[in-house]
């Protein structure tokens, strides 16, 4: 359930993200895009995922309490079947996206943005980068998924905690990702012109720096919301997750919980596919874009 997902490698930016180069890039990066037929599935498959769970009160009633149904296979009354208690397993899936999207996006968020500050700071200040890396090799050594367990647990279970929790653990690799394509930047001749220009570091860094690390910022959104999302969904299986709102991984834990989980199939294939659908198409869209990125992808 939280299984490393492959590193992906970002392509080296050569230009100024500021000037007319870089719009021609994006440019550029856009065609070669959209003649990847796995990246434009995936994009597909995420903005579904997202518009799913915007729209999931139009989509399917809040699961009840309980119903009269119990345990009935995907029919016409109940397309994905029904769970121990006689709740709609469909609704519980698309109530379920609307929650794990949101804190997949959410702790992304956050990771992604407290990550970056770190990596880009570090890499313009020498000094401040020692530090940066010692503290990121740290974080990164320390066993993951038992120290989210224990915060959880000792915090308690709710939608802010997941948020938190994944997170706090989650900021240490965008760091790295950014930290990476940041020290190349700092470099190049175009920040030298800026810093004969300006003293103030603070502009440098928002104008000429933060545009040319964020094509690494976007592989590092996807990347990080799929981890997440497996990350959400493994505290939430093992019952350390918000008991108030649905889940994926609610649902995989309830069905575990009742003991149905071997004799009605259906209540682990609908959120398990969920799961795989979000975390897949995020991956295969990094590695998409990356690879759009690449020059070479501009002359095919």
């Amino acid at each position: 359930m939280t299984a490393p997902l492959p590193e992906t490698e970002v392509a080296p930016v050569v230009v100024d993200p500021a000037g007319d180069d870089g719009k021609r890039a994006s440019r550029q990066t856009w065609r070669a895009f959209r003649r990847q037929p796995l990246g434009m599935v995936s994009l597909v498959i995420l903005a579904a995922l997202i518009l799913i769970a915007a729209g999931a009160p139009l989509l399917a009633p809040y699961p009840a309490s309980y119903g009269p149904d119990v345990l009935q296979p995907p029919s016409g009354a109940h397309w994905f079947g029904t769970d121990a208690l006689g709740r709609d397993v469909y609704a519980e899936v698309i109530w379920g996206t609307q929650q794990s999207v949101l804190v997949a996006l959410a702790a992304s968020a956050i990771a992604i943005v407290f990550g970056t500050i770190i990596a880009v700071v570090g890499a313009y200040w020498r000094r401040i980068d020692a530090i940066v890396s010692v503290l990121v090799d740290l974080t990164l050594s320390l066993p993951v998924l038992p120290l989210m367990i224990l915060v959880a647990a000792l915090v308690g279970p709710s939608t802010s905690t997941l948020i938190l929790v994944v997170a706090a653990f989650s900021w240490p690799e965008v760091t790295r990702l950014v930290r990476s394509q940041a020290l190349a930047v700092v470099q190049l001749p175009f920040i030298d012109a800026a810093r004969l220009m300006t003293r103030n570091s603070v502009w440098i860094l928002g104008r000429h720096v933060l545009p040319a690390v964020t094509p690494v910022v976007v592989v590092s959104v996807v990347v990080t919301a799929s981890r997440a999302v497996l990350s959400a969904a493994g505290l939430s299986f093992l019952g350390l997750g918000d008991p108030t709102t649905w889940s994926w991984g609610r649902i995989l834990y309830e069905a575990q919980q009742s003991g149905a989980m071997v004799s009605a199939w259906w209540l682990t294939l609908f959120p398990s596919v969920a799961i795989l659908a979000l975390v897949l198409s995020a991956t295969l869209l990094s590695i998409a874009y990356n690879d759009a990125r690449n020059p070479r992808s501009h002359e095919r």
